[in-house]
């Protein structure tokens, strides 16, 4: 005789359901991360995080690394520290541009007009078979407009995972790289070097990205070893 299978019984419901969600309200609520900017100098403990690249995806290195700074965020509370830990979102530069290239098939074309309530060809895309010939060639401003919707997206997300992990972040202060906020510190800060003498204009030679017809930054490189040959001429 075979004996019948019984179906896994479901495990009922349990206290846990729902208490992040609960904590994370309560935490919000009573401001238990929460900077206070009036605290003198001396009693502040700051953090400078380095913002994560709005890539699309957070991966298990990205919990590993901030879970280690949360550790000192946290540390330094229980010592007393008025602890300034804030997020924001590096969505400036060629990694946004590709990200979005490769999300909605398109490519930006100065030379384009605008086109208003614009559609892009595709949406959700990984990119990796839309090649850049096959690209929609669009205005710069339909570009950064779509380059606004998807970071804006993506932040959400990280946001959220980092809210669910339990960072203890003051979230009041979140910035973006493409931030009005950013701009006008970063555009402050350079007329005060350059008032100082600190800023000076030189030639020497760019990074230039073929594909992209843009100058880039060493560190956007990746240093790839090639076999090839070595020519001696008289």
């Amino acid at each position: 005789m075979t004996e019948r299978l019984k179906a896994p019984s479901v495990p009922a419901k349990t206290t846990l359901d729902g208490i992040e969600d609960k904590w994370r309200e309560v935490w919000a609520q009573t401001q238990t991360y929460a900077f206070d900017p009036d605290t003198t100098r001396e009693a502040v403990y700051s953090i400078d995080t380095p913002p994560p690249t709005v890539s699309g995806s957070l991966h298990v290195g990205h919990v590993f690394s901030y879970t280690h700074t949360d550790l000192v965020a946290r540390y330094q509370r229980m010592r007393g520290k008025n602890v300034f830990y804030p997020m924001g979102w590096d969505d400036n530069g060629l990694p946004t541009e590709r990200r979005v290239q490769n999300y909605f098939g398109v490519r930006c074309d100065p030379s384009l007009p605008y086109v208003p309530d614009f559609t892009p060809p595709y949406e959700g895309g990984e990119g990796k078979s839309i090649k850049n010939a096959d690209q929609v060639p669009i205005s710069r401003k339909n570009f950064v407009e779509l380059c606004e919707r998807l970071t804006a997206q993506d932040e959400k997300q990280f946001e959220e995972l980092w809210r669910t992990l339990g960072l203890s972040i003051d979230w009041s202060y979140t910035m973006q790289t493409i931030g009005k906020r950013a701009q006008k510190v970063a555009q402050t800060f350079f007329l005060r070097n350059f008032a100082r003498g600190e800023v000076y204009a030189a030639e020497a030679p760019g990074l230039w990205d073929v594909t992209f017809q843009t100058a880039v930054a060493q560190a956007e490189l990746e240093a790839r070893d090639y076999p090839g040959s070595y020519h001696s001429f008289a």
